[in-house]
């Protein structure tokens, strides 16, 4: 098990910086740097803040903390490459990219998030009502759940939800369901890279972006599904094989 002082050693290793060079950008001096990688100290709360921000690891991975962090929304074990953001661009130790980004907290009913959470548990070993049950009992006793009334923004994400499920529609796609509902979906789980008339390939999304979006059947049938994905900046439809094999763009739009 790795200590505090060979994590942050690490860590700025493998950023390649020196340790005045990291000193300069979390501004401390080099001695305090090197004090923290002999283990005579450790930095303070706000260095930590700091150096959270900068390697992008939870202060719980600087400091490896025994306590396991789970996501106060969804209930999933957190890692630092799927923590949230806050509108500033820090990470949120408490939340996971699928239910906080950016500042905005993405589900704001619980039976919606039940119906996500239970498609990804489901097994031969843990079925789907095993499954609610588990989520129904475990999801109250969350934070963000308890504080609902003091965290939620009284309507307003929802809304644009609901905008952009209409936008959606409103472009009457051949072939395309209409859309009921759209989820959290996460960059780097849905960057296809599509084929453009120049025959290069390109992914149009950013990998550590929280989108919103959904995955339909074509209503002709078929092998190949529907992809729905959208923010505040555009909207984009696709259609791609199992496993998001084969993709191609059918329609990108900036709102």
């Amino acid at each position: 098990m790795m200590e505090p002082k060979e994590i942050l050693y690490e860590l700025r290793t493998k950023n390649g910086l020196s340790q005045d060079e990291l000193a300069e950008k979390v501004f401390v001096t080099r001695q305090a740097v090197s004090r923290w990688e002999n283990g005579e100290t450790v930095p303070n709360t706000e260095t930590l803040k700091l150096l959270s921000n900068l390697f992008r690891v939870s202060i719980n991975t600087l400091l490896w903390s025994q306590h396991r962090l789970i996501c106060q929304c969804c209930g999933m074990p957190l890692e630092d490459e799927i923590l949230g953001r806050n509108r500033d661009g820090t990470l949120n130790e408490a939340y996971c990219q699928w239910c906080y980004a950016d500042g905005t907290y993405t589900y704001h009913d619980m039976d919606d998030l039940i119906d996500v959470c239970v498609r990804h548990m489901t097994s031969e070993t843990f079925s789907e009502e095993q499954a609610r049950a588990y989520l129904k009992q475990t999801l109250p006793k969350l934070d963000y759940w308890k504080r609902y009334d003091e965290l939620s923004d009284n309507g307003q994400f929802e809304q644009f939800k609901q905008q952009l499920v209409e936008e959606i529609n409103a472009l009457h796609v051949e072939g395309m369901p209409r859309v009921e509902k759209l989820n959290a979906l996460v960059g780097r789980f849905v960057n296809l890279a599509y084929r453009l008339p120049s025959g290069a390939s390109v992914p149009f999304l950013d990998d550590g972006t929280t989108y919103l979006g959904t995955q339909l059947e074509s209503e002709s049938g078929g092998n190949r599904c529907y992809g729905v994905l959208a923010n505040m900046e555009f909207i984009l439809i696709c259609t791609y094989e199992a496993e998001g094999k084969n993709p191609e763009l059918v329609l990108y739009k900036k709102r």
